[in-house]
């Protein structure tokens, strides 16, 4: 959150500290951008004369909202987020999931490992065998199969249901830059070679944005304790409408 104007009197007074059990102290910042401005100006103050011995870590989303005069007193470390090779080899070789579901959980994680591993404890279902089965059923209009999905979808849990969701907003992105070049997605498993080759004749840049919102409502509805069955059978129907804009 915001660093407010009382805790940078904090890490002025910190900061002014002397360390004894170890040479350096060590001062990390967490997200300084979101600094209020008296803030920002304090630790300004600080980097110009900052104490002896202090290593001032500031750990950024966003570095370019920093202020000018306080990145100029810093050097900038870029940390790249992991690829998806990179977390599915660490998954997998602390057997938190299967290959299969490490996969999946790459594509949610989005170079973040953390996030990837706290994602392997809740994840109970092959998301990618139902999303597949869930688009074909819209694309087809096979409604009384979307009905038989319902009931699977609402077994999963109010958490997988929103992972799955994600999950599918993560897969559709990733048809549709298929789809515009093949080089822009840089890993496709080879199971799942097929079936995006072929939906991203289907899912193109005229109907993406429909499907993007349905699926960001239907997790806003699961979000806030709707009926899992009725959000999946409504976002099935408005999919199978929206999957059939195509020019």
């Amino acid at each position: 959150g915001n660093i407010s104007k009382d805790e940078s009197r904090q890490l002025v007074k910190f900061a002014s500290l002397k360390a004894f059990e170890a040479t350096f102290k060590i001062i990390l910042i967490w997200l300084p951008e979101l600094m209020h401005p008296a803030a920002a100006n304090a630790l300004l103050k600080l980097l110009e004369e900052p104490p002896s011995n202090t290593i001032f870590l500031l750990v950024a989303n966003a570095p370019e909202k920093l202020l000018a005069t306080i990145l100029s007193r810093t050097q900038m470390v870029k940390v790249r987020a992991f690829t998806d090779e990179e977390v599915i080899r660490y998954l997998t070789e602390k057997n938190l999931t299967s290959p299969a579901g490490a996969q999946q959980l790459a594509l949610l994680a989005e170079g973040n490992l953390q996030a990837a591993v706290q994602l392997s404890a809740e994840m109970t279902n092959d998301y990618f065998d139902f999303f597949v089965k869930w688009m074909r059923h819209c694309y087809a209009n096979k409604f009384g199969e979307v009905v038989e999905l319902s009931e699977d979808f609402q077994k999963m849990g109010r958490e997988n249901q929103k992972n799955f969701l994600h999950y599918a907003l993560s897969s559709l992105r990733k048809v549709l830059l298929y789809g515009i070049d093949e080089s822009l997605v840089t890993y496709i498993p080879p199971a799942e070679v097929d079936f995006v080759s072929k939906f991203s004749r289907i899912v193109r840049e005229t109907n993406v944005p429909f499907l993007t919102e349905e699926l960001n409502q239907a997790h806003y509805h699961i979000e806030r304790n709707a009926n899992p069955k009725m959000v999946f059978i409504d976002s099935s129907i408005q999919i199978a409408r929206y999957l059939k804009l195509q020019n």
